[in-house]
């Protein structure tokens, strides 16, 4: 079974000061490593860092600028590539952005890590990538049909990882994380995520928004789950120039997942149901059996488990 790496690494993680990227900059840090992080705080946040900043180089700058992207690669082993564009509704509203973000930004990571002899970058890929594909559970075999722009840009990015791989030689491992969810997740956002979401109008007594009928599934992952994944993709042999699945493995319905935040909440609000948002799939699931075989991944936090520790967060 694949090793976590005990030598301190240089790392760069970009969009350290997001939500998945903070905790990732946590564990490196209580990892030993040096850590680096390269963030323009369009949708990161400061505050995610606050009690960091004086343990890790802070970068600020665009990832559409090649020249601020190298200064911030410099120097670094692997890059932990966390910054992205989030959101499938807001690449709907705005694919234009969404492209730059997450296909140019990517581009330039890439780019600056090969002319910098990074030795691995670890990409965070989407399972919006399998867009209208039916079949359950998703198999990294699968053919991506992606739906939303930002699935696209997403897919497009996992293709230059494995371009830069065969053409250039770059080690690079891409994840497809499915609907990741813990604390320090946004819940201000017009484009917030739906736990978040949930979870804040239950603790205000307000009715959660539900788009469709509810009956929609999801895998949802805690985050430190995914942060497993990131330092296990680090370092695993023959993992190079491959894409795995990082999630819980299991699906639950979003009227399921009221459910259990209610109890948690002690809220009976009851949810307010509207029309479906364009760039939805109905249903998604992971297979995690290659990430499982070929990294050594295994999901330690549960569903319910997490959404304990989210909602005594969100109280907080």
């Amino acid at each position: 079974m694949p090793s976590v790496p005990s030598d301190p690494l240089r790392v760069l993680v970009t969009g350290g000061g997001g939500f998945i990227g903070c905790h990732q900059v946590n564990r490196l840090l209580d990892d030993g490593h040096d850590v680096r992080v390269l963030d323009n705080f369009a949708t990161g946040r400061r505050e995610n860092l606050v009690d960091v900043l004086n343990n890790v180089e802070l970068v600020e700058g665009d990832m559409q600028s090649y020249e601020r992207v190298h200064n911030a690669v410099r120097g670094c082993e692997v890059v932990l590539h966390q910054a992205a564009l989030p959101s499938v509704p807001r690449s709907v509203q705005d694919p234009l952005t969404s492209n730059a973000t997450n296909v140019t930004g990517t581009l330039n990571v890439l780019l600056a890590s090969r002319d910098e002899a990074v030795r691995r970058v670890v990409f965070g890929s989407s399972s919006s990538i399998y867009g209208a594909n039916p079949e359950l559970p998703k198999r990294e075999n699968m053919v991506p049909l992606p739906i939303s722009p930002y699935a696209v840009a997403k897919l497009a990015g996992e293709g230059y990882c494995r371009s830069f791989h065969e053409v250039f030689g770059l080690e690079t491992v891409s994840l497809r994380y499915f609907n990741v969810f813990g604390p320090r997740q946004d819940p201000l956002s017009q484009y917030a995520a739906v736990i978040p979401n949930f979870t804040t109008a239950l603790l205000e007594g307000k009715r959660p928004v539900v788009y469709g009928d509810g009956e929609q599934s999801r895998d949802f992952t805690y985050v430190e789950n995914v942060v497993d994944g990131n330092v296990l993709a680090m370092s695993a042999d023959g993992a190079a120039g491959k894409v795995f699945n990082v999630s819980a493995g299991a699906r639950l319905s979003l009227n399921g997942l009221l459910d259990i935040l209610r109890e948690l909440t002690g809220s009976d609000a009851e949810a307010e149901y509207t029309e479906t948002r364009p760039g939805e799939v109905r249903h998604s699931q992971a297979d995690i059996s290659l990430a499982e075989g070929e990294l050594g991944y295994k999901p330690a936090v549960s569903v319910q488990e997490g959404l304990s520790r989210t909602v005594a967060w969100y109280r907080r």
